[in-house]
This record gives structure tokens, sequence and C-alpha cells, in this order.
């Protein structure tokens, strides 16, 4: 689960992070209120959606409206929440479509002496949750990772113990970080580190982090994503999700129990098992087809599912074709011919369906689509499967 940057920052802020004043709005002239509000003499309106890169990205209308402005007077922020605000902002991480900005966030300015990067993440080679730092502050750090790997410094700690005193020194020696400043890193980088743990953090990641001119390490940006797995141990933070932000199909399909993520192709995939599911876009891809969705119905899907599956698939208008590909171990290859046939009486197929179907109870589950008035492409194998939905969408 993402949240916006305003809201992560209340999170640090409760973590003990530290971040600078600010004020989500959702005018222009809320914005420059909030502006008058902060009483520096500086301010940054940012766009707020669920994508980095927002200080280089483009509104569609509009190429020189970027994603975050500095201003210099309430005038200013006012504009700029006009520019962005219900316009699309296209950034590296958005896709040429962009996402529309509803609401804008409002922070005050500071000294800023230094830019840094700091991420965390799972490492799922040595699983545990690593530290990741860089000089290269306010740079993408997909690019930074890159051409220049070398730049980023990563140390991996303890979830039960946090990251130690020694580790910061670690960190602070690579960065060239001395004196004021070193201290501020000690606290900033372990609540950071803390914060991951207790949030059940999937990411959390600031870009940039600064040093002011006084020493002060500060959270200049905030971009978490929690793990959904979790999100039991956290009822609190339901709240903020903004579903204004999701794919509608991926809501539907949390919703019934499905594990979907919408892509760009044509060829929709329905799938028992993540792996199955992974490899099964793969093969597409391989013999010149492309994926229009990942989909995972799990090991125990009903008819209810599966017939939900198809409605959200067959409500893309890109689909020209679905691949269910099955292997039949918890849920047997009968049930999932029996939650099909039920599903074309609810849905309708009105593009090529191919089946391949293999595992416990195979023979029994292709006899009852044979049987069906289903109208069926039938495969042997997951390669004859991907030929044959690739050549049906041609």
């Amino acid at each position: 689960m993402k949240i916006h940057e305003y809201q992560g920052k209340e999170l640090f802020r409760a973590a003990g992070v530290p971040v600078l004043e600010g004020h989500m709005v959702t005018s222009p002239e809320e914005a420059a209120a909030a502006y008058t509000q902060l009483g520096g003499k500086i301010a940054v309106v940012k766009a707020q959606i669920h994508a980095g890169g927002r200080g280089k990205g483009n509104v569609i209308d509009d190429p020189d409206q970027k994603g975050v402005v500095l201003c210099k007077s309430a005038d200013e922020a006012k504009a700029a929440a006009a520019g962005l605000l219900g316009k699309k902002l296209v950034t590296i991480q958005t896709g040429p479509e962009g996402q529309t900005v509803g609401k804008v966030f409002v922070e005050a300015g500071c000294d800023i002496a230094r830019e840094l990067y700091l991420g965390i993440v799972v490492d799922r080679v040595t699983c545990r949750p690593v530290l990741m730092v860089s000089t290269e502050g306010g740079v993408e750090i997909e690019k930074v990772a890159e051409e220049t790997p070398e730049l980023i410094h990563k140390e991996g700690f303890d979830p039960a113990i946090g990251l130690e005193a020694f580790q910061v020194r670690k960190i602070c020696k690579k960065l060239g970080i001395e004196g004021a400043a070193a201290k501020s890193a000690f606290k900033f980088m372990t609540a950071m580190c803390r914060f991951f743990i207790d949030a059940d953090c999937a990411l959390a990641e600031v870009n940039p982090l600064v040093i002011t001119g006084d020493g002060q390490m500060i959270a200049l940006d905030a971009k978490i994503t929690f793990d959904e797995n979790a999100m039991f141990r956290h009822k609190d933070l339901e709240p903020l999700r903004d579903l204004s932000e999701e794919e509608e199909s991926e809501i539907r399909a949390g919703k019934a129990g499905l594990s979907y993520v919408k892509l760009d192709g044509n060829i929709a995939c329905l799938v028992n098992g993540a792996g199955l599911a992974m490899s099964t876009m793969d093969i597409i891809k391989y013999h010149g087809g492309e994926p229009a969705n990942f989909l995972d119905v799990g090991g125990g899907a009903n008819a209810a599912q599966v017939t939900e599956a198809f409605r959200i698939l067959l409500s893309d208008e890109n689909c020209k074709g679905v691949l269910v590909n099955i292997f039949g171990g918890i849920a047997r290859c009968t049930t999932i011919a029996s939650a099909l046939i039920e599903a074309s009486k609810e849905v309708g197929f009105n593009v090529p369906l191919v089946v391949r179907l293999e595992g416990t109870e195979v023979e029994e589950g292709r006899k009852m689509l044979e049987d069906s008035d289903v109208d069926v492409i039938t495969a042997v194998d997951l390669t004859d499967a991907a030929k044959k939905i690739v050549a049906a969408t041609a």
C-alpha cells in the first residue's frame, strides 16, 4: 500500500524523523493561505501523486509546469497550485499517460547545504532490511544504480536491534559527514530504520535527504510503501489509502481475493500461482505476444472468484484474447473447469480463449470442457498454449 508524501511526513514526524512544516491543500486559494501561514520567504508547492520524479515531471498540457515549484510569494504558490490541480502530471514513473493531481503539499523552505539519498528495503538475498545511502540525492536512484552503482552504499541491519551506532559511523565516513551533521545523522537514520520495522514497510525512501547549513538532517521527501500482508496489524494506517491513485480493476480484484496487476498488452492471463503467472507472461512475450495483466487466482479459487476474474479481464478494452493456465494441485482441474463453464454463462466470452490444464483430475477437467458449449481452444502444454493465443490475437 502506497501513501502520499504529506502523509508519510506526518508518520515520520511521529516516529522522530525530522521533517519541515507543511500543509496539504486542494485549491489554489488554500495554497496561498498555506504559504502565508508558513511565514517564511520561500515555500515549495509539490504535486501529490503515487509516483517519483515529480520535480522533473511535466503537466501534459503545459510542459513548462513542473511537479515541484519553488515559490517566493503567496501569489506564486496560488499560481503553482492552479497549474497542477486537476492536471495530469507525467514523470519517469507514471508512463506517458500521467497521473491526475488531486492535491498539493505546500512546504516551508530551508537552508540546503547538501543533498543525499536514503532508502530502506528488504534484501531478499540476506533476508534482512538494508539501508541504502548515496551522495547523489535529488537524482533518480535507478539511474545512479545503473550508471554509477559504486556511489550507493548499503548497510544491512538486524530488525530486532535496529541500526547500530557503529553502522551510522561507517555510513557517515562513506558520505563525508562530520561534526553536528554526524550527530544529526545518528538520530535520523536510527529513527528511519526503526520506523521501517515498526510500520512493516516494504519501502521507505527519502530523496532528497538534506543537510542544512547548521548541520541538521531533514527528510525533504517521503516515499513509503507498506507490506499489504501486514496491514492486519496496522488498522490505523488503512485510512491513509487513496483509492483514486489506484487502478479500479486492481481494487476490484483485491476485494475478490485475487492478485492482479494491470499491464499494457492485449493477451489476458488467468493463472493459479504467482510463479506460474510470471512464467506465463514470459512465454507469451517470448512467442511475440504482449501480456495484458498478472493474475493469480490462488490455489483455492472458486467459481465466484473465477467469474469475477473474467469480468475484470474482459473489462479491459485492450484485451483481445485470454490464456488460462492452470496446474491443478490444491485446486483440482475439475474445479477450475467447472468454474470456467459457470463463468462463461455469467460473463460470456467474446474473445479467443485458450485453456491449458495440467495436474490433479486433468483428464476429467478436459472432458468437462469438451462436453460443454464453451468455445475453448485447448492446449497440451504451456508452449502450445502461448503459440495458440498469440496466433489467435495476431
